[in-house]
C-alpha cells in the first residue's frame, strides 16, 4: 500500500473529517490515477484512505477515516446503498432525484440521478473513474433499473487528466425521459441537458413558487435563464396570468414549450425569449416594464473562489435590474450555484444590488437545495446552491 506523508500541522482538516487533500500539504509520496493511499500525519498517524490524484490541486479525495475499512466492491456497494437508503428518509415527491453527491455521500467525485427509469451518472475524479465499473455494476442492482447513461463531461474532469466521456454504460434507447415532480410532468434529454439533464435540487423552489403564484395571483411572471421551463410550469400551475421566460439555448426553449403543452397549459398564456438575460432586463427598463414576480436562476459566475469578485459583480447586476422592474409588492426569487460566492457574500451582493437599484425590499425566505442534494458538517463546499425571496415593498 502507498503512503502519502502531510507536512507537519496539515492534518488538522483531516482530523476534522474533511475529505480533501491539497497538493501542498503533502511531503513526500504519490500514487498511479485513482490509486488508494493511506494518508498519515508528518508523525506516521493513519488520517484516512484516499484515491489520489496526480494531475488535480486536490491530490487526494478521502474514501475513508477507518483504519480498518478496505476498499474493495463491497465498500462501493455499502456506500451506494447507504446513500439510496438516504433518500427514503424524505418525502420527494418526484421519480426525478439525485441519488449520490458526491462527498456529502461519501464517495467524492460522483453524481448519480435518477430519472424515471433511467440513471445517470458523472464520473469527475480518477478514484471514481478507476472503479467505474464496480459502481455501475452496484448501482444497477440496487436500483433493479437497466439503464444508466454516462455524463462525464463537465469540465472539471480536465483537472483529473481526464477526457470527457458520455453514452450508454448499460442499456440504450432514447435519451428523452419524462419525470413527475409533484403533480406536473417535466420532459428533458439526459444526452444533451445541461449537468445530468435536468436542475433537480430546484425541486423544492418550484414548488415554492407555485404557491406564491398561488397565493398572491401574480398576473406577470418573468422567469429568467429559464432552461426548460421548471419555473415556468410552476408558475402556470399556480395559475399566473402570463409568464415571460428568457434563455439563450434554442434547445432548452423548445422543451420549455414541450413542457407546458405537456401539462395542459394555454400556450397563449406564455411568452418565449432566445435572447441574453442582461440585456433584456435592461429593455424592460428602459419601456418601464414591470413584473409581479421574478425568477433569477442564472448558470455558475464564480465556480471557485478565485472568481467570486468578477461573479458579483455579474449577480449584482443582474438582481439591480430585476428589483428595478419589480411591481410593488412584487416578489423576487433568485439564486446563485456558484460554489465560490458564500450565502453570505450572495446576501450581501443582493443587499447592495437593492441600494443601487433604490428599492426597499424584505427577505421573506432563503432557500437552499432539495434534500436529495445534501450538505454535511464536515464539507461545508456542498452548499452550492443559495436563493433568496425578496418582497419589494410599496414605495414612501
Amino acid at each position: 500500500m502507498k503512503i502519502i506523508r502531510l507536512k507537519e500541522g496539515k492534518e488538522r482538516s483531516l482530523l476534522r473529517r474533511h475529505p480533501w487533500v491539497f497538493d501542498g500539504a503533502i511531503i513526500s509520496g504519490g500514487g498511479d490515477p485513482g490509486e488508494t493511499v493511506r494518508i498519515e500525519s508528518h508523525g506516521g498517524q493513519f488520517l484516512g484512505w484516499a484515491a489520489f490524484s496526480p494531475s488535480s490541486r486536490i491530490r487526494a479525495r478521502v474514501w475513508s477515516f477507518d483504519a480498518a475499512q478496505r476498499i474493495d466492491a463491497s465498500f462501493f456497494a455499502a456506500r451506494i446503498a447507504q446513500s439510496i437508503r438516504a433518500r427514503s428518509l424524505f418525502d420527494i415527491k418526484s421519480d426525478g432525484m439525485r441519488l449520490i453527491h458526491g462527498e456529502s455521500d461519501g464517495l467524492p467525485g460522483l453524481v448519480v440521478d435518477r430519472y424515471a427509469n433511467t440513471l445517470v451518472a458523472q464520473f469527475s475524479s480518477c478514484g471514481v473513474e478507476r472503479w467505474k465499473s464496480v459502481i455501475v455494476q452496484a448501482l444497477l442492482a440496487q436500483t433493479g433499473l437497466t439503464r444508466l447513461y454516462e455524463r462525464s463531461d463537465a469540465s472539471v474532469r480536465s483537472l483529473e487528466g481526464l477526457p470527457p466521456a458520455t453514452g450508454w454504460l448499460a442499456g440504450s434507447g432514447d435519451t428523452g425521459v419524462t419525470i413527475t415532480e409533484h403533480d406536473w410532468k417535466l420532459g428533458l434529454d439526459v444526452a444533451e441537458g445541461h449537468k445530468t439533464g435536468f436542475y433537480l435540487d430546484q425541486r423544492d423552489s418550484r414548488q415554492k413558487f407555485a404557491a406564491y403564484t398561488r397565493r398572491l395571483k401574480f398576473e406577470r411572471v418573468l422567469n429568467c435563464y429559464c432552461y426548460t421551463g421548471g419555473f415556468t410550469v410552476a408558475a402556470l400551475a399556480g395559475g399566473a396570468g402570463h409568464v415571460t421566460s428568457i434563455d439563450s439555448s434554442g434547445p432548452a426553449l423548445e422543451l420549455a414549450r414541450a413542457n407546458v403543452a405537456l401539462n395542459g397549459f394555454d400556450a397563449s398564456r406564455t411568452t418565449w425569449l432566445d435572447a441574453d438575460v442582461n440585456a433584456s432586463l435592461r429593455q424592460y427598463q428602459r419601456e418601464g416594464r414591470t413584473f409581479n414576480a421574478i425568477v433569477l436562476d442564472p448558470p455558475k459566475f464564480a465556480p471557485t473562489a478565485a472568481h467570486a469578485e468578477r461573479a458579483a459583480r455579474a449577480y449584482k447586476d443582474i438582481n439591480r435590474l430585476a428589483l428595478s422592474i419589480l411591481a410593488p409588492d412584487g416578489v423576487l426569487f433568485t439564486y446563485s450555484c456558484s460554489g465560490g460566492v458564500s450565502a453570505d457574500l450572495f446576501h450581501k451582493i443582493v443587499a447592495s444590488a437593492g441600494i443601487d437599484a433604490g428599492v426597499d425590499a424584505f427577505i421573506s425566505e432563503r432557500m437552499g437545495g432539495a434534500p436529495d442534494h445534501p450538505m454535511t458538517v464536515a464539507f461545508p463546499e456542498g452548499e452550492y446552491l443559495k436563493g433568496l425571496v425578496l418582497v419589494k415593498r410599496q414605495a414612501g
